[in-house]
This record gives structure tokens, sequence and C-alpha cells, in this order.
């Protein structure tokens, strides 16, 4: 399974968002800082769910972060989140 995948899968199960979007965003950063050449490294998340609603954005960010795991957390260089309740 490809880590956006594992992401979107993570992010169901933790969530059950009405919205969300998992874009690889590794081709952006070829060659700088953080890329390992995987093509997996760098990514960003739009997700809107009402598990989410009420938290404020470092607890939203915190939240995301838990639900993916050390195990896909490790496995990026870069993950830029737009949360919505």
């Amino acid at each position: 399974m490809g880590i956006a995948e594992l992401i979107r899968t993570r992010l169901e199960a933790a969530f059950a968002p009405v919205e969300l979007a998992v874009v690889n965003e590794s081709h952006r950063h070829a060659g700088h800082a953080g890329d390992d050449g995987s093509g997996e490294s760098h990514f960003r998340v739009v997700i809107a769910a009402p598990a989410l609603a009420g938290m404020g954005r470092l607890e939203r960010h915190r939240a995301v972060h838990a639900a993916l795991g050390p195990e896909v957390m490790g496995r990026i260089h870069a993950l830029a989140l737009e949360i919505r309740g």
C-alpha cells in the first residue's frame, strides 16, 4: 500500500470525513531537502470532519498526526494540512 492510500485509510477510519483529499506533492520538491527519491515524501491533506469540529488549530493537527501514527509520520518529510470541522 502506498503512503497516500495509507493516509486516506487511517484518516477515514479515525474521522469519517465528509471531505478528504490526499495529494502527493513530492514531484514539486524533487531535489529539495527531504526528497528521498521515493516519490512519496511530501503530501497535502484537505479534510473536513464533524469529529474535528470544536477543536483549535493545534488540537486538530495533533489529532491528524495521532491518527496517522508514527509509522506514517516517520516515512514522510512534509505534511501540509487544511482542516475543517
